[in-house]
């Protein structure tokens, strides 16, 4: 099949790249001509394991192309798939102006018919939108082409996008009809041989099905985050906890992980949205707003525990700290969002000098952070070390696990660890020479 891909972000690019892999004829698009012309080279943009040489093998062979032209590129392929940045509004709410503005610019080339899919993270309704819009363009360019409109939001988590797109545990989409059904079927078809993973409903509730999961997925993080607040005060130990609760199989062991809060591009941003969707409707979602308020306070949590260590041993302002890991999570150089910039700025606020490191994710943080003059950036843990009155884990990069801990405690000047991720072992960490600070395991 031929398909165009509009937006080259880690959706689009994921996606794109992964229907070439699978023989299709696939064109990605955008605006940003910079961009387009870093892929034409082979620069991948963004840090995702195993994409920058999918790019390349299927660029190579013939099946991936980069363009900024809509005509061309609409005239030419006969799916379309929307995978727009959809920032939050004001209110909070999904900004969908990126997608409606696409799906314009289609209805100004299309001269036959044409799968429109939208990819992005969307919320309820905006698929009918998009329908009215086109539709609208199509009336005033006096044409009658048919089209259809499909909802088939992805389920990628940054760090394994490829992995998760090649082998999906489900595909959703949201359907009008049975020619889009088909299509899309077949499409997919080479990504579920093993296993039928496909399920179809109609366009609203695939629209909220995305909503819905990572809204679960947050309440489980922010559950477990309550958790870890409570166990400090009553002397029990999240661990423990996690696994007593992670075992029974009703409930299960993945995102029972006490830490420093959730980030990134999704969560966050895709919890606000539902929010918004409800408030919208006219219906009180107390619990979503909770998870929401424990996240943002779990965010503060690393820089309460400091501010408090610290405050019997002469305050903040002077003291260097040590930061281990900048982005949201472990293999990808995103930081949007990240608990990293709510300690930093705290840090910051109170005088501390700062020494960072994250494998991947500094230049990122250097565009981010205005002020990044003032902090020292730093080649690997090692030299974030040197002269640290205390270190801090904040994203559990592998190459973490297993540091020479006799040689960091040798670069400090001083033995605190505040452990934002739960890594190591508060016995081991102690019998190394280290004042160690978890999340959920101490009372500090």
């Amino acid at each position: 099949m031929k398909i165009l891909v509009v937006g080259t972000g880690y959706v689009g690019l994921v996606t794109g790249a992964c229907f070439a892999e699978m023989g299709h004829e696939v064109t990605c698009l955008d605006i940003d001509e910079d961009k387009i012309a870093k892929l034409k080279e082979g620069i991948v943009p963004i840090f995702e394991p195993g994409l920058a040489e999918l790019v390349q093998r299927n660029a190579e062979a013939g099946r991936l192309y980069f363009t900024t032209d809509y005509a061309e590129a609409i005239v030419s392929n006969s799916i379309c798939f929307l995978a727009l940045p959809t920032p939050s509004a004001p209110d909070g709410s999904c900004d969908i102006r990126y997608i409606l503005s696409a799906a314009q610019e289609i209805a100004m080339q299309m001269q036959e018919y044409k799968l429109i899919v939208v990819k992005s993270t969307v919320q309820v309704g905006t698929c009918a939108e998009v329908k009215k819009s086109i539709t609208e363009i199509l009336k005033n360019r006096h044409l009658d082409i048919p089209f259809d409109l499909v909802s088939n939001p992805e389920f990628l988590k940054e760090g394994s996008a490829v992995a998760d797109c090649m082998k999906p545990d489900r595909i959703i989409l949201g359907v009008e009809n049975a020619r889009a059904e088909k299509l899309m079927r077949e499409l997919y078809a080479s990504f579920t041989l093993n296993h039928d993973r496909i399920f179809s409903m109609d366009i609203a509730s695939a629209e909220l099905t995305k909503y819905a999961a990572n809204a679960m997925l947050a309440t489980r993080i922010s559950f477990m985050n309550e958790l870890a607040g409570l166990c400090e005060k009553v002397g029990a130990n999240i661990h423990a906890v996690r696994v007593g609760i992670g075992s029974d199989t009703r409930i299960g062991y993945q995102f029972l992980y006490a830490g420093a809060g959730f980030g990134g591009s999704c969560f966050p941003k895709d919890l606000r949205a539902l929010i918004a969707t409800a408030k919208h409707a006219d219906y009180a979602t107390p619990l979503l707003q909770a998870v929401e308020q424990v996240n943002e306070k779990q965010k503060q949590l690393l820089s309460k525990k400091i501010s408090h260590y610290f405050a019997t041993r002469g305050g903040l302002k002077g003291k260097t700290i040590a930061l281990w890991g900048l982005s949201f999570k472990p293999d990808t150089d995103d930081i949007r969002e990240a608990p990293s910039l709510a300690l930093i700025d705290a840090l910051q606020k109170e005088g501390a000098k700062l020494r960072l490191f994250d494998p991947v994710a500094i230049p990122a943080a250097q565009k981010t952070l205005t002020n990044s003059h003032e902090h020292i950036w730093c080649q690997d843990e090692y030299e974030a070390a040197a002269g640290a009155d205390a270190i801090v884990l904040v994203t559990e990069w592998k190459q973490f696990r297993f540091v020479d801990f006799s040689e960091i405690r040798k670069q400090m000047e001083g033995n605190a660890f505040f452990d934002g991720r739960n890594q190591y072992k508060p016995d081991e960490m102690h019998a190394k020479g280290f004042e160690y600070f978890g999340i959920g395991t101490s009372k500090t």
